[in-house]
């Protein structure tokens, strides 16, 4: 989970300002989080409140999305998600944003099974994102973290992807020079997928999702879901992200992660 996060924070400052290489400094004073980083938490926090009984879990994304996200209103949400987050009586309102992706990597950790993660990934993005795309969108990137995380190698996850979500068959280098900015699953979660299947080890990954442009900072922690659960994380880059949380955000990733250990490397 910790990996969505990092992937948002570096790609944070280049989402209206692409840029169209992997060189470039990972981290700077222009980072930040945004609100990939408060509601992939969010989640998490809905996960742990279940403590292992997820029949709730809907309700739970519900309570906490609106909760910790009602504290960073000024985060960057979409305009439909702001109102929901502010909705006495939230409903779900037919998205496939990309929103659906980025923040479901939590779900990955706790399930203890693939069908179990494929369920709790559609309990926490039916919620809002109950098109047939948001909901495939957000499921891809669950199983793939899953997949990963439970030891499947590359071309296993880039055969599951192509026969039950996405045809990836596309390169980066082939994308880079035409790709644009683009909040839809359809165009945003087959291109992390791709930018993690191309990576030597997770701030490859990162550099990948963020050198083809487009909605950076989503790119990023989609993209560095599945990296974390694939190639752990270098413990240098786990310090350098943690300084861009504010104590209650980092409270819950330490919850979360006392319960669900993360993939830490050597530095």
């Amino acid at each position: 989970m910790l990996g969505a996060i990092i992937g948002d924070i570096v790609g944070s400052r280049y989402e209206f300002n692409n840029i169209k290489t992997k060189q470039f400094p990972l981290f700077s004073s222009r980072c930040f989080f945004t609100d990939d980083s408060v509601m992939t938490l969010a989640i998490a926090e809905a996960v742990m409140a279940c403590d292992g009984n997820y029949q709730d879990l809907s309700e739970k994304a519900v309570e906490y999305m609106q909760r910790i996200g009602r504290r960073y209103g000024d985060c960057g949400y979409g305009g439909r998600f702001f109102d929901w987050m502010f909705s006495k009586n939230p409903k779900p309102y037919g998205s496939y944003g990309n929103g659906a992706g980025m923040r479901v990597s939590s779900v990955a950790w706790a399930a203890r099974s693939l069908e179990e993660c494929i369920e709790m990934s559609h309990a926490v993005t039916e919620v809002t994102h109950n098109h047939p795309e948001g909901i495939k969108g957000a499921e891809a990137i669950a199983v793939c973290t899953y997949l990963a995380l439970h030891g499947a190698g590359k071309e296993e996850i880039r055969k599951y992807v192509n026969d039950h979500y996405y045809t990836l068959d596309f390169t980066l280098d082939g994308i880079r020079g035409t790709y644009r900015f683009n909040e839809t699953c359809m165009d945003t979660i087959p291109q992390a997928i791709e930018a993690f299947l191309e990576a030597e080890d997770f701030e490859d990954a990162i550099r990948n999702a963020i050198s083809i442009g487009g909605d950076s900072d989503t790119l990023g922690a989609c993209t560095g879901a599945i990296a974390e659960a694939f190639f752990g994380i270098p413990e240098w880059i786990r310090d350098e992200a943690q300084q861009f949380l504010d104590r209650q955000l980092s409270d819950i990733l330490i919850d979360f992660e006392d319960g669900f250990p993360p993939k830490i490397t050597g530095r």
